[in-house]
């Protein structure tokens, strides 16, 4: 079960984004949110996959992972994830979709910061220093 849910979220994206290219009305905003949201769907793929095993669904200190992407985001999974996501929104919704982005957002930053505890919890100093050289 834990498998499944580790790429539940990338799943669900990609058939949504089929969902988006079959059926989107193809006007400007569809031509940005897609562009928004292929370009953040690739740095969201790396992130996962530079977070290797450390990557859980909820927030667990298994490793501190400080190399690419994350030698500058704290949570590149959160900040790409949540631009993918937005953009797709976007084509398919336009306006609407903004405002259900806003939301996506507000959640991704209350679980960043659930992890910033629970990581600031098993690595001390270390993460402290990590956490001030880094964004988000």
């Amino acid at each position: 079960m834990k498998v499944a849910l580790r790429w539940l979220d990338m799943v669900a994206y990609l058939v949504f984004l089929g969902f988006v290219l079959l059926t989107g009305v193809r006007i400007t905003l569809w031509y940005a949110g897609l562009a928004l949201s292929f370009a953040s769907a690739l740095f969201w793929f790396a992130a996962r996959w530079q977070l290797g095993a450390s990557f859980s669904v909820q927030a667990e200190a298994r490793q501190l992972v400080t190399s690419g992407l994350y030698s500058k985001f704290r949570h590149p999974v959160y900040v790409f994830s949540t631009a993918a996501w937005v953009g797709v929104l976007v084509a398919l919704l336009g306006v609407q979709g903004v405002v259900i982005g806003v939301i996506v957002v507000v959640v991704q930053i209350l679980r960043a910061r659930r992890e910033d505890r629970v990581l600031a919890q098993a690595f001390g100093s270390e993460y402290v220093a990590y956490r001030a050289s880094t964004w988000f």
